[in-house]
């Protein structure tokens, strides 16, 4: 999460602040590594080292394939050789519709107040073709609340974190699956099953903002979760799957009940988080997501032993762009070639041919 920076105090063993003329925005590059080595930046050190590996290949293949890079976009600021904040961007959606800011950053210590929107002005302004725009902050960072305001963002709802691991030495769940639940791993086939699933279990405005499509959850999760399909319908009614891995350590997971299965909270979830945590790679923590609105998913997790992370709000904005506008001679002109297809057709008059001389 964010800390905006405080002002100065009049001690002066605290640098002085930098002027706004004296830092410097830069796209992340492999040099600036080393330089991010702060307990503020150091545990998103694996995430910008992905960041740079597949920055280059995945550009190589969007100027073959005209396909848009999903790797994440880095912004750095920089005075001198010592770095001020960074901002991490990423696309949620093959079209680049939809853009969400994973983390902004900034170091300890006084600094420029403007920076934090700077460098989220910046980044929305080089996003190209974004529509919209999605951000988190803690209920309790009331400046970062504050700066998301002034740049757009509305908040759309408010989640409860949670954090959960199974015990060691705690043996798997004895429970066992009515007979019309499949338990299916999520890959090209049945990623159908999970979007629809998804479709009905997130609100319609932050729908439309996601725009996702079947591709987009397979890319993001990279094929890894799991689902409960009603094999009477064909329809998923319950999932869980990967969306990143948590700066704290562990992995972020997002989990789905489909609205008219609320009876599925208990086993058969404890059920589902068992699996991908296996998957995962064993006891690495999940981090999990909801709803304050959402209280006997709550409860339950309280009951399996998760424990409260704190609250952020989710927040969204639009991005509307200016249109060029056509000269008032080129518009007139594509009209009337619209019009011109209407008009009566005429039979040309014969062309007189000269008599030849007798």
């Amino acid at each position: 999460m964010l800390g905006i920076l405080q002002p100065p105090t009049a001690s002066s063993a605290l640098p002085q602040r930098p002027e706004p003329e004296s830092w410097r925005l830069e796209p992340l590059a492999g040099w600036h590594l080393p330089l991010l080595n702060g307990p503020t930046f150091l545990p998103l050190q694996p995430l910008l080292q992905r960041a740079i590996l597949l920055g280059l290949p995945e550009r190589v293949l969007h100027a073959l394939r005209a396909r848009p890079s999903l790797a994440p976009e880095v912004l750095v600021a920089l005075s001198g050789q010592t770095p001020l904040g960074l901002i991490v961007t990423r696309r949620l959606n093959r079209s680049g519709s939809c853009w969400q800011i994973e983390h902004l950053r900034l170091a300890p210590g006084p600094g420029h107040p403007e920076l934090a929107a700077t460098l989220v002005r910046q980044a929305i302004q080089q996003a190209k073709g974004a529509v919209s725009w999605i951000a988190t902050a803690s209920t309790l960072d009331d400046g970062r609340l504050a700066m998301l305001r002034e740049q757009g963002f509305q908040p759309l709802r408010t989640d409860r974190l949670w954090c959960w691991s199974t015990p060691p030495g705690q043996s798997s769940s004895s429970w066992a699956l009515p007979a019309d639940l499949q338990l299916t791993p999520l890959n090209r086939r049945s990623a159908p099953l999970l979007w629809h699933l998804e479709q009905a279990a997130c609100p319609a405005r932050l729908r439309q903002l996601l725009d996702r499509r079947v591709e987009d959850l397979l890319d993001q999760s990279h094929g890894r979760g799991w689902m409960l399909v009603d094999s009477s319908r064909e329809q998923a009614v319950a999932a869980v799957r990967w969306i990143g891995d948590h700066p704290g350590g562990g992995h972020d997971v997002e989990l789905s009940l489909h609205p008219g299965w609320e009876q599925l909270v208990g086993p058969a979830s404890e059920q589902l988080l068992r699996q991908i945590q296996t998957r995962l790679g064993g006891q690495s923590p999940l981090w999990l997501r909801c709803d304050l609105r959402q209280q006997a998913l709550q409860q339950w997790l309280a009951s399996l032993g998760a424990s409260e992370r704190g609250e952020r709000v989710l927040m969204a904005r639009s991005v509307w762009r200016r249109q060029a506008l056509q000269s008032p001679s080129r518009a007139a002109r594509g009209l009337e070639a619209i019009l011109e297809q209407w008009q009566p057709r005429r039979r040309p008059l014969p062309t007189p041919t000269p008599l030849a001389p007798p």
